[in-house]
């Protein structure tokens, strides 16, 4: 244990949720919630304002939208929240040669290490400078937690939330955990939780005065020692500047069970594909490979098959998944597969065997059927990367595009042929909402904007929104116009009552991955727009035939534009 508080965690502050609020002007000050939209989607991450409606990180996504069926429901873009992530660990290099990242939004800093500090003073103004310096390049808030050791850092991160800095000095660690939950400890999950609650143990203050032998008697020598010393305070686990990987996976679970044996082995093909792009992105080769899969009734398998050596080789991988699933019972449907590699190694030594079996495989298909096959192979065909674009685009809520005419903007809905883009820049004003066809030639995928303006010198300002007589805007929730929420502000170009539809949209060909439902923001007036209609109170799409670049006359459910329904009103697909 240090006896200066010179170990710093930092934690960004609802890290995806506001980095889409950043990028995103007309959702800054309203829930946000990031994760998958199907059905069977998870949350990711909640900004604050969908927290208080109860939603959290890792509950389903159906559960979320019944909680705060107003906020905005987005995929994750991890390009822009890496390129972000980027950002910060460089601030954190700075200020010592001991950063031990967690993830894209949290580290630990061994200040003591970069002489950045040596005290409570220096740390104190450490932190501080740091908070700002995030501020300023991403325009992002982050948490500080500083103390003897990580693990009161963390909980001091914790304390800090949102947007502030919390300081242990070291000496008050064991007041400080005597009241808190069991749960506060590392390595103390629900399962082991659960069996200290049933021996009378619930707070930390508990554990210290159960005492070291107890704990080892409940829980083995090695947990029981640990989880005493942490009762007590003591963590002389060192900051970590390189972590070893240990293994690479990749999983998904399906909107709906699959049944089709050819359907569940095509799925563990690709999920081997991508689980070998990120092998070898990171510079690993394996030894293992592990199959994962989730049965209907939730009952989860795993198997696993150790090569000669380790390897990158995506046959080989994929030929090992394949071999795996043979052994897996599949027929009462499937929700979650997963394929991943373990026994990491630096380089590839080739399981000459296993690659000289897939190449045998592969010619007595060829000598079976002699004629080259009409379709691609099963795994390229659902590789996006590596098939023609269909006939019908499909965009996500969130997903960043750009228009020839109006310039770069965000997805905000799609369905019955038609996406609605919300045309705005993370320096700009709260933008205007415009319907396309999704074969629109002039309407493409793009790079997400950074969320700071390059060369404006300062973080991405907050635009204050007001309503009426210098009010808050207000927001439609269910059929009523209450509270407040961001909008344009007051002038020709607001509307006093300017709420979006709330039904969930209709995704392409009827898909729930393209679910959407980005409730929030204004409609803009067609008045203010040189090449919209005039607006009527009864029209029920999202905008009116014959706008130029609005092609329309079709409900857009989520949408919010010029035609939209009336204060209070929901169109629902």
């Amino acid at each position: 244990m240090r006896t200066a508080p010179t170990i710093l965690h930092l934690d960004m502050d609802a890290f995806f949720a506001a980095a889409e609020q950043a990028a995103k002007p007309s959702l800054r000050g309203k829930p946000v919630v990031v994760g998958g939209l199907g059905p069977r989607g998870v949350v990711a991450t909640a900004s604050y304002e969908a927290r208080r409606f109860g939603v959290h990180s890792a509950m389903p996504m159906a559960q979320a939208r019944r909680l705060a069926p107003n906020a905005a429901y987005l995929v994750p873009r991890f390009s822009l929240y890496r390129s972000v992530s980027e950002q910060v660990m460089e601030l954190l290099g700075r200020l010592s040669p001991l950063v031990e990242p967690l993830s894209l939004d949290e580290a630990f800093v061994d200040l003591e290490a970069g002489g950045a500090a040596d005290d409570t003073v220096s740390a104190r103004a450490t932190g501080e400078r740091l908070r700002a310096d995030i501020r300023a390049v991403t325009g992002l808030t982050g948490s500080v937690g500083l103390a003897g050791s990580k693990m009161i850092a963390k909980i001091a991160s914790e304390q800090a939330k949102p947007d502030g800095l919390v300081l242990i000095e070291p000496g008050t660690e064991r007041a400080l955990l005597g009241p808190m939950s069991v749960r506060i400890l590392p390595g103390v999950g629900p399962a082991t939780g659960e069996h200290l609650r049933r021996a009378g143990m619930t707070t930390v203050a508990d554990l210290a005065g159960a005492g070291e032998d107890e704990l080892v008697r409940l829980l083995g020598r090695a947990h029981g020692t640990s989880l005493f010393r942490m009762a007590l305070g003591h963590d002389d686990r060192p900051v970590v500047a390189e972590r070893d990987a240990k293994s690479v996976s990749v999983e998904d679970t399906f909107d709906v069970d699959l049944h089709d044996r050819v359907r569940v082995r095509i799925e563990v093909e690709r999920l081997a594909e991508r689980c070998v792009q990120r092998l070898r992105a990171s510079g690993h080769s394996g030894r293992t490979i592990v199959l994962k899969v989730r049965r209907y009734d939730f009952s989860t398998l795993t198997r696993s098959e150790t090569l000669r050596g380790p390897t990158d080789d995506p046959a080989v991988v994929r030929e090992a998944a394949g071999r795996l699933l043979e052994s897996v019972d599949t027929t009462g449907g499937v929700r979650l597969l997963g394929v991943g590699v373990t026994g990491l190694a630096d380089y590839t030594q080739e399981d000459l065997f296993a690659q000289a079996a897939a190449e045998a495989g592969s010619a007595a298909v060829s000598a079976e059927d002699p004629a080259p096959p009409a379709e691609p192979h099963a795994t390229e065909a659902l590789d996006p990367g590596s098939r023609e674009e269909p006939a019908e685009r499909r965009w996500a809520a969130g997903q960043d595009v750009r228009h020839a005419l109006y310039g770069p903007g965000w997805v905000q809905g799609s369905g019955v042929g038609r996406v609605t883009v919300r045309f705005e820049e993370p320096w700009s004003p709260p933008g205007r909402v415009r319907t396309f066809r999704v074969e629109d030639e002039q309407l493409e995928a793009a790079d997400p904007l950074p969320l700071v303006e390059p060369g404006a010198g300062g973080p991405v300002g907050q635009t204050p929104v007001v309503g009426p007589e210098g009010g808050p805007a207000p927001v439609v929730v269910g059929d009523a116009c209450v509270g407040a929420a961001a909008g344009f502000a007051t002038g020709p170009e607001a509307e006093a009552c300017a709420g979006p539809a709330t039904g969930p949209v209709v995704g392409a060909a009827g898909s729930p991955d393209a679910l959407a439902e980005v409730s929030v923001g204004p409609r803009a007036r067609p008045e203010a727009d040189p090449v919209a209609p005039p607006r009527s109170d009864t029209a029920q799409s999202a905008h009116a035939p014959g706008d130029p670049g609005e092609p329309g006359g079709e409900p857009v459910a989520g949408a919010s534009g010029p035609g939209g329904p009336p204060c209070g009103r929901a169109v629902r697909a």
